[in-house]
């Protein structure tokens, strides 16, 4: 329910703009946005929170969004790729901008302590009942882009072209992005001349805005191995083949590849995520299963570590005396490849954050982990289309200062204890999208 303060202030916004429309500088947009969060978007931010959906099955949060991009007055179109939104803004000759936002959630359940967490459950594609929680900040994402299209839309004078609003899903699956594409996204809504999307980072002060121009994340790969095994007594392990012992002999060996295949300067992991096998203390299973999550930053790196994890495992397989039908079987079954940021149009807009935000404001971008991101599919190489990914800080300098001098760390992406402060990481998003569109953009 809204209260009436804020009704207030939604009138008094209103009536801002009805008196003056077009918005001259970056104190007044800063202004505008401020109110806006404070008369609408948070609310907003806190349904969002509250309601987290798991990936490809986003069917509230795509209505949701669905209704505020109509309301905000584009032209919406649902069910893009699965649970994806897109909508259009058109305002005369110009370029087509593509502005993205992910909206799914993550199997976590939340224990960040704030007033508004998570108490959701859904039950996922294979049918089992999980926790929810928006543990790595898409509701941020979500609730800066309604911000973004109200704004741009009252800013009409300031700019001309079109902005195509994208509300994508499973991002954290790696795939939304590639559904959408797969969908037709392009040839139905148009090739855009330029793609623009962030990302809400727990590791960098609110306020401050960064994005490299060049490499901005890793690529990410899914890989299962299946290893057969011959079933047996756990007390005569010499008359079957145990997966479970030759599961973790090709534990050890992938990491060979990091440390004895890969040049030391290229950057790659290899991560066993998950290793399932057996029923009971005495029995030699026939199968054990291995998840993998592997990165890399360089795309021809990655395809090697990928036959390299695939030679591997199927010949420990073999120097185990398994039979040629019944070898380790290598899948991989999700990914995205390494995301650049367009070069020339990363140096352009990095200084146009720096004019918004103040030069202390936008440091160098710094490679922090070999985090992925799915908008790689929007911007291959193939496609043509330049890009430009950057982050956007979440947590207080209090919080930072507070950990260095032996309080509680700052919770990680993906983290049941994962928060961000909503105000300052939506308003700052919002204002980036802003000021990127305005200069991409802008009216003569």
């Amino acid at each position: 329910m809204i209260s009436m303060r804020r009704l207030m202030l939604a009138a008094s916004v209103g009536a801002m703009l009805a008196a003056s429309p077009a918005l001259a500088n970056t104190e007044e947009v800063a202004a505008a946005v401020d109110a806006d969060y404070e008369a609408y978007l948070d609310e907003l931010f806190v349904h969002f929170h509250m309601n987290p959906e798991l990936s490809f099955l986003e069917t509230n949060t795509s209505a949701r969004m669905a209704a505020e991009l109509r309301a905000a007055g584009l032209e919406v179109t649902e069910g893009v790729g699965g649970t994806g939104v897109v909508g259009m803004l058109r305002n005369g000759e110009g370029p087509l901008i593509l502005l993205r936002a992910d909206m799914d959630g993550l199997p976590v359940v939340e224990k960040s302590g704030v007033e508004y967490a998570s108490t959701a459950t859904q039950v996922g594609q294979d049918g089992q009942e999980y926790p929810v929680m928006h543990a790595c900040g898409h509701d941020v994402h979500i609730t800066s882009m309604v911000g973004t299209a109200r704004r741009l839309m009252a800013m009409k004078d300031q700019w001309s072209g079109t902005l195509m609003f994208v509300v994508q899903p499973a991002e954290e699956r790696v795939g939304g992005a590639r559904a959408m594409i797969a969908d037709g996204l392009y040839q139905r809504f148009g090739k855009p001349d330029y793609a623009l999307a962030f990302h809400v980072a727990s590791v960098l002060p609110t306020g401050m805005v960064t994005a490299s121009e060049g490499i901005q994340y890793s690529s990410a790969d899914s890989v299962d191995i299946m290893v057969p095994g011959i079933g047996a007594h756990g007390a005569s392990p010499h008359s079957g083949r145990d997966p479970v012992y030759i599961g973790a002999q090709i534990v050890n060996a992938l990491q060979s590849i990091v440390s004895r295949e890969t040049m030391p300067l290229d950057p790659v992991v290899i991560t066993v995520g998950a290793f399932h096998a057996g029923t009971k203390h005495n029995i030699i299973s026939d199968r054990a299963d291995l998840q993998l999550t592997v990165r890399a930053n360089d795309e021809k790196v990655r395809a090697k570590t990928l036959a390299a994890i695939e030679r591997i495992a199927v010949n420990v397989g073999r120097a185990h005396g398994l039979p040629e039908d019944m070898l380790p079987q290598v899948t991989v079954t999700e990914g995205t490849p390494v995301t650049y940021n367009d070069p020339a149009l990363a140096r352009r807009l990095n200084a146009v954050m720096k004019e918004t935000f103040g030069e202390a404001a936008v440091p160098p971008f710094a490679q922090q982990n070999m985090g992925a991101e799915d908008f790689a599919f929007f911007v291959t190489q193939e496609l043509g289309v330049p890009g430009y990914y950057f982050a956007v800080g979440g947590t207080p300098q209090s919080a930072f200062d507070a950990a260095a001098n032996g309080g509680p760390p700052v919770p990680s992406h993906h983290s049941p204890l994962f928060k961000i402060a909503p105000k300052e990481s939506v308003t700052t998003g919002t204002r980036a999208m802003i000021a990127a569109v305005l200069d991409l953009a802008g009216a003569e």
